[in-house]
This record gives C-alpha cells, structure tokens and sequence, in this order.
C-alpha cells in the first residue's frame, strides 16, 4: 500500500482496523524499544517532509491541545488582548487542571491553515508527537491519532510492514 493521505479513507481505516491497531500495539511491547524508536523517527522523517500539514489541519479541527501559560502570553499581543482576556475568551480548564482551547475547530484555524502558526502553542508545534523518545510509551495516544493524522496513519501502516506483523 502506497502513502494514503485521504482523511475519509484515513478515518475509515481506522475505524475498520482498530482491533489490528491494538494487536500491534501489543506485538510492539515486546520489541526493542532503541530500535523502535530509531524505526518511527525515520519513518516521522520520511513522511513528515512528504505531507504538508497546513493542506490538511485536520487535528485542529478534532483535538483539543494542551495550552500553556506560555502559549497565551505568546497568542495574546498577537490577538490584541491581555494574556486574563486571551484565557478566559478562549480557554477552558479541564477536570485535570489543564487549559484547552474552548471551541473546535481551533479558533485560530481559518481555511485548513493556522493564523498564528508561527506563534502556535507547544502542543500543537509538538504533534504528532512521533518525534519524541519513548514511543511504547505512548501507544495509547498513537492509536487515537492514526483516524485523524495522516503522518501517524502512515507511520503505523508502515511499522507494521517493518516489523513484519501479520
């Protein structure tokens, strides 16, 4: 299967593969973690330089990401606002004492793209995450995102013909 960047196809994929996906996840527990790591590095290279994330903005439209202290005092001069007004007109804190923003899509989405991309938030210049060590780690959050991240998808796709699993 060649590189699927199609989120309809993305989305149903995942909904059909979700018990593989899990198995996998499984399967991955056992191999060394060095070597995975190494693995889903090259492979966030490959198709992270091949997909251009501000065509797709998917993510903002469905997560919500975790905003910091230091995200507002960066988003607020760029809106016209303090950094209380910024929080309050956009953010909401959940049961675990983290700050998300209020609505989706992401208030600063307009046409797929980012308005504040450079000034984005931590979270969101962070995802999918797949840059960062630990990846067994973070399974969980892996699997949630292949329905909604055509880097992720593929990158798991891609894993599964790596490591060879059937």
């Amino acid at each position: 299967m060649g590189m699927i960047t199609d989120l309809s196809i993305i989305s149903q994929l995942g909904e059909k593969n979700e018990k593989v996906n899990y198995r996998f996840r499984s399967f991955l527990k056992s191999k060394d973690s060095d070597r995975l790591d190494r693995t889903v590095n090259e492979l966030f290279h490959f198709y992270s330089s091949r997909i251009d994330c501000t065509k797709c903005g998917n993510c903002c439209t469905v997560l919500k990401p975790i905003i910091l202290n230091a995200d507002i005092k960066t988003l607020a001069p760029l809106i016209n606002k303090t950094d209380k007004d910024s929080e309050i007109d956009y953010t909401v804190t959940d049961e675990d004492g983290d700050m998300h923003f209020k609505d989706l899509p992401c208030p600063f989405l307009l046409d797929k793209k980012c308005t504040v991309y450079d000034s984005r938030p931590e979270d969101c210049r962070s995802y999918p995450h797949l840059h960062k060590e630990d990846f067994l780690s973070r399974l969980f959050g892996v699997i949630d995102n292949y329905s909604i991240c055509p880097i992720v998808f593929n990158v798991y796709e891609d894993l599964k013909n790596k490591f060879h699993f059937r």
